[in-house]
């Protein structure tokens, strides 16, 4: 007869540090303690929810790099000749590819009017305003557009919005059009957001895209307010985030941008697929936006100067900020 002898062991883990075995703690205790480590973490994020103007303070003493010698003299703007970079030397005025970032102070905006006056140019700005965005915002934008926004040259308005009658009148300049189409409103505002390349796209390949050189398309919860000239034109453009410019100066998130036909072609393409796949990009149509110029890099950069935010607060280096965002004020503006 063969008997079994049932042994209950323990065993312990441990880790050694120094020489020395440590226990780790059992399971119970390691539940507790990773408690503990997720709690802690949650009352960080809370404490730098709250002292979040304070750490954006400290983002001044962040270098944002210095552009080479050898790459400055050779930068050049297709609309204002030689550029200035070094009349900027506490910013970096050139990304890693060589491509221009463009400063107040680094170009001459006389020069770049009469280039594309020379060019004879017609500058296509279009905006979405649906749903509440429309009242809210679109007579602000469209006014100080006419202050600010290409002023001497020729442009053309494209409003798109599911209610034409509600556009406002606004006056005009010479040279200056408004043109409003239909759009069908999404049922999701993440869907508005991301039909707009859609839309855009087909805008190019009809009326807009016969009639205007290079197009901008803006959001229309902000407003210009300072001169927005054909310095920043280019074949492709984007522009230096103003939330993250300090801590990655090279990112070229967009938050106005320039592409040719083309271009919102892929660029629609990106996120069709996506949408096939069942997959959202957490920033919409600006994450496929940011995923195009990493692979197609842009000819030009516009400093944050050239879309700011006022909640960051005056920084030395925005000398003159040309477009400003409103609060962001969804739980009124979103279904």
């Amino acid at each position: 007869m063969i008997s079994t002898l049932h042994v209950h062991t323990r065993v312990c883990v441990c880790v050694c540090v120094n020489g020395l075995l440590i226990p780790l703690p059992s399971r119970p205790r390691k539940r507790t303690f990773w408690r503990l480590i997720l709690l802690a973490l949650g009352l960080l994020g809370l404490l730098l929810l709250n002292w979040l103007p304070i750490f954006r303070n400290l983002e001044v003493f962040i270098p944002m790099g210095v552009c080479p010698s050898a790459t400055m003299l050779q930068m050049k703007d297709n609309f204002t000749g030689v550029l200035r970079p070094w009349a900027r030397p506490e910013v970096l005025t050139c990304t890693s590819w060589g491509a221009p970032i463009i400063w107040d102070g680094t170009f001459d905006p006389d020069i770049a009017q009469q280039e594309a006056r020379r060019q004879n140019l017609t500058i296509g700005l279009t905006v979405f305003a649906v749903g509440r965005y429309l009242e809210k915002y679109l007579a602000r934008f469209l006014e100080s557009a006419e202050e600010h926004f290409m002023v001497g040259q020729r442009v053309v308005y494209y409003v798109f919005t599911e209610r034409p009658a509600a556009v406002p009148r606004v006056a005009l300049g010479p040279g200056r059009q408004m043109r409003v189409q239909y759009v069908v409103r999404e049922r999701r505002w993440q869907d508005v957001s991301m039909a707009r390349m859609r839309t855009l796209h087909e805008a190019l390949g009809g009326r807009l895209g016969r009639e205007a050189h290079f197009v901008f398309c803006m959001d229309v919860d902000q407003h210009f307010s300072s001169a927005f000239g054909p310095e920043a034109l280019a074949e492709s453009v984007a522009q230096l985030h103003a939330w993250h410019y300090r801590c990655t100066p090279a990112n070229t998130r967009a938050s106005s941008s320039l592409l040719g036909i083309n271009d919102h072609k892929e660029h629609r393409s990106s996120g069709q697929q996506d949408r096939e796949r069942g997959l959202e990009a957490l920033w919409h149509d600006e994450s496929h936006l940011n995923k195009y110029f990493w692979l197609h890099k842009p000819a030009k950069v516009l400093s944050p100067e050239f879309c700011w935010s006022p909640e960051i607060g005056p920084r030395p280096e925005i000398r003159r900020p040309r477009l400003l965002s409103a609060p962001k004020e969804y739980a009124i503006l979103r279904d």
